[in-house]
């Protein structure tokens, strides 16, 4: 198992060197770059004055060779300077990582919290009331984008009732219970969105595993209903959906970047679309660095919550 963790450590070298420059180069194929927009302010810009503000910037050299010198210093930890406000990156991103984190943490156990119970329950109930009130449900929230449903939130609730989402952001720390406030609402929404996939596969997964001899087995010897559901056919079951979660990383992280400009949640996904329209590259690389990083150590924890659920890996 060790080796297995090591190997797929080693292997996230190659994968985030590849991501970093696709992302590096693709934010520079926007039409208009940053200087473009800059110089837009001023009407009476020169040749002169581009030169120099390409020159100030660093980016009148080769593509390639901004790469490199960037990906040297993100080595050390340095992700760069704004373009727009000459403020460290990585201090900016210190700023909103925490608040994305939170956000989508809660998000996921909201996600966990509805499709789990939910789908076990269909399955256990096959065909009956419940069963198909689950499925209905869990087809609604897979065909009602969550932008679609946030967008709602924030405006019916205060034409009928003049009530309106917190949008004064506090931070976690400083005041508990204003913070939740906030960002309970974005949470739900979010996790309600991401828990139709996993409610179905939850479903399909526990009707598959109950279905087997050594289920038949099990009751055979005795054993209660409630043992052979949750301590033999729930574990099996759990595998593809502990896949399933890891894969969702990307969109839980995408759907927070639309939330938090619904919402206006100061976490990255604002940060990065802030970034963009201004073609700030060294926020809007730094964003997908750190993005990219969650997304390969989530499904690395997955991968290694497999040993705790299928002895059998432990040993690989």
């Amino acid at each position: 198992m060790r080796d297995y963790v090591v190997r797929r450590l080693l292997a996230l070298i190659p994968t985030l060197f590849f991501a970093s420059l696709i992302v590096f180069l693709a934010i520079r194929m926007i039409p208009g770059d940053v200087i473009d927009v800059m110089l837009a302010q001023n009407d009476i810009a020169t040749d002169a004055d581009r030169a120099a503000l390409e020159a100030a910037l660093g980016l009148d050299r080769p593509v390639l060779e901004q790469y490199f010198v960037w990906a040297g210093k993100a080595l050390q930890g340095d992700l760069g300077n704004s373009l727009w406000q000459n403020t460290s990156v990585s201090g900016l991103l210190a700023e909103r990582i925490p608040i994305t984190f939170e956000l989508g943490a809660l998000a996921l156990l909201v996600s966990i919290s509805v499709a789990i119970p939910i789908g076990i329950y269909s399955a256990m109930r096959q065909d009956t009331a419940g069963d198909y009130i689950a499925r209905s449900f869990s087809l609604i929230m897979l065909a009602v984008p969550g932008f679609w449903l946030g967008t709602l939130v924030m405006v019916f609730p205060s034409v009928w009732w003049r009530w309106s989402p917190e949008l004064e952001f506090v931070g976690l720390f400083e005041d508990p219970i204003r913070n939740l406030s906030h960002i309970i609402v974005p949470a739900v929404i979010l996790g309600l969105s991401m828990s139709a996939v996993t409610m179905r596969m939850t479903r399909t997964m526990m009707l598959e595993v109950m279905r087997q001899d050594y289920i038949r087995t099990a009751r055979a010897k005795g054993l209660s209903e409630n043992m052979v559901v949750f301590r033999h056919a729930l574990r099996n079951s759990l595998i593809p959906v502990v896949t399933l979660i890891g894969l969702q990383a990307p969109l839980l992280i995408g759907g927070a970047v639309i939330l938090e400009q619904i919402f206006v949640v100061p976490g990255m996904g604002l940060l990065l679309l802030e970034a963009v329209s201004q073609r700030d590259y060294p926020i809007v690389t730094g964003v997908f660095l750190v993005v990219g990083v969650a997304v390969l150590l989530i499904n690395l924890a997955v991968d290694i919550s497999y040993g705790f659920l299928d002895p059998r890996v432990r040993r690989q």
